[in-house]
């Protein structure tokens, strides 16, 4: 014990300093990396967000995965919102996900139903109620629900000519949009309900395309301490997999896959048990190019004993 080595010292547990396994998440960052820093509110993108949002009925960050999108969607949100986590609500739409689940809908109880609101319709409520502030509903994966039937009703009062008119929901409470009510949403352009969301958000959201950046890279790798000759090679693969992307969508590459990378063991975790499958899809009918690709990484590891581990190696599937 500590005390029998230095008498009178105090111990404090993990949870008594709020970093334990009890602590509550926050929702306060868009990273999955627990240790990312907030983005700054002058940062250009999150300035351009905040100027669309005031145009338009909300903002859609584009663009394939790894690129930041959730991060700055959820970051943007939290700079509108002054920092205050109860002004923003944050949604994933999924296949399954309906009008009931977003608006209005009813849940059972011991003795029957009752009405439960959504989050949409319960962010709307808060944002009437409270015209000083800016509310703010992130939506995450827009493209992969059925986003006419999710909205319903709202679509068309989503659109800013259109904030404050009255409308009907499905049950039959008369309910607008606010003013101080923006909407940001996040989606992949090679999902299948693209084409969908297109069509129903092409007058009323603004779109951010978001990219794979090897300058944001370049700085995400020195911010962990990578060393600049390994940095070089990181870079070098990350341009050469993403110069396919404009024939291959799939082989796109986001920088932020690389964010837990810091020297060739961290990157050959990123390889074994991320980056490699990734190549796999996008190239399981051109094992030329997944073989080129796959030695060009192996010449980004700078020791032996860390090549790519032949028990997780690419397999190729059959009829590739």
């Amino acid at each position: 014990m500590l005390d029998a080595v230095v008498p009178g010292v105090r111990q404090i547990s993990a949870d008594e300093l709020g970093i334990g396994v009890l602590a509550k998440a926050t929702t306060r960052g868009g990273s999955s990396a627990p240790d990312a820093p907030e983005a700054d509110a002058q940062s250009p993108l999150v300035r351009e967000v905040i100027r669309l949002s005031a145009l338009f009925g909300g903002v859609i960050f584009t663009g394939p995965p790894g690129t930041s999108k959730s991060y700055f969607a959820a970051e943007s949100a939290r700079v509108l919102a002054d920092g205050v986590d109860e002004r923003v609500r944050f949604v994933q739409f999924h296949a399954s996900y309906q009008y009931e689940d977003f608006m209005v809908g009813f849940v059972p109880t011991s003795t029957g139903f009752t009405e439960r609101p959504g989050p949409f319709l319960e962010l709307v409520r808060a944002a009437d109620e409270d015209r000083d502030h800016t509310y703010v509903l992130v939506i995450d994966e827009l493209s992969r629900a059925d986003v006419g039937r999710v909205f319903g009703e709202a679509l068309t009062y989503v659109e800013r000519t259109k904030r404050e008119l009255s409308f009907e929901i499905a049950n039959g409470q008369s309910v607008r949009v606010p003013s101080n009510l923006v909407i940001l949403a996040t989606m992949n352009p090679f999902d299948r309900g693209v084409d969908e969301v297109d069509a129903a958000f092409e007058r009323r959201f603004a779109k951010i395309t978001m990219d794979p950046d090897k300058e944001l890279l370049s700085e995400m790798l020195t911010a962990s301490g990578m060393e600049a000759a390994l940095q070089q090679k990181v870079i070098g693969w990350f341009s050469r997999i993403n110069s396919h992307a404009h024939k291959n969508p799939a082989a796109a590459v986001g920088h932020a896959y690389f964010s837990s990378a810091s020297d060739e063991q961290s990157l050959d975790d990123v390889w074994n048990y991320q980056l490699q499958y990734l190549v796999q899809r996008a190239f399981r009918r051109d094992e030329s190019t997944r073989n080129d690709l796959e030695a060009a990484w192996r010449n980004v590891l700078t020791r032996a004993d860390i090549a790519l581990d032949p028990q997780v190696s690419i397999e190729t599937e059959p009829g590739a």
